[in-house]
């Protein structure tokens, strides 16, 4: 399974549309060894399979802001706006394509949505953690920094100079030659 489709192939089709990790109609088919418009085809057919958290079609306007992003010649000469699976759509379509390739596909696709999920989670605690030592870090510091200030301003004030001085009148010598 591992030979099907590299992981990293996976995560450099996942997009994120509407603050929403998303698969496009055009990449899972190419996963999945269809065509597109097989997949719609299969999608349209189950609508019902498919409510709006799971599947949803780019605004025009979000589908010219993509192809401008990624450059015409990855999305060539779509004419319809492309399909949006969230990662239960992605699931859903292994219901819908029932093929052995398109489930061992859904099966690697699940997995890499579970390990960036994992390492998001990883990140704010990571994140946390690190927000925790500057704060310590910078009370620590803010205390150094006061007693330093408070040196420097002592260090203004003439200081008394401690020990024997004696007070006698500087008188010149006169020298003889």
């Amino acid at each position: 399974m591992e030979d099907i489709v590299p992981i990293e192939r996976i995560v450099n089709k996942i997009y994120l549309i509407r603050n929403i990790k998303v698969m496009f109609d055009m990449d899972l088919a190419e996963l999945y060894g269809v065509d597109t418009k097989q997949l719609k085809r299969a999608v349209r057919r189950n609508i019902d399979r498919f409510p709006p958290d799971f599947m949803f079609e780019l605004s025009t306007e979000e589908y010219n802001n993509l192809r401008c992003q990624n450059g015409t010649s990855s999305w060539g000469g779509t004419r319809y706006a492309p399909m949006a699976f969230t990662e239960h759509g992605v699931l859903m379509l292994s219901s819908v394509l029932n093929c052995e390739r398109a489930i061992q596909v859904n099966i690697r696709i699940m997995r890499t949505f579970t390990k960036l999920r994992q390492a998001l989670l990883d990140n704010k605690d990571l994140r946390r953690e690190l927000m925790e030592l500057k704060q310590i870090t910078e009370d620590r510091f803010h205390i150094v920094f006061e007693t330093l200030d408070q040196l420097l301003a002592n260090d203004k004030n003439p200081k008394k100079k401690i020990g024997f001085t004696a007070k006698e009148k500087v008188c010149e010598y006169e020298t003889t030659t």
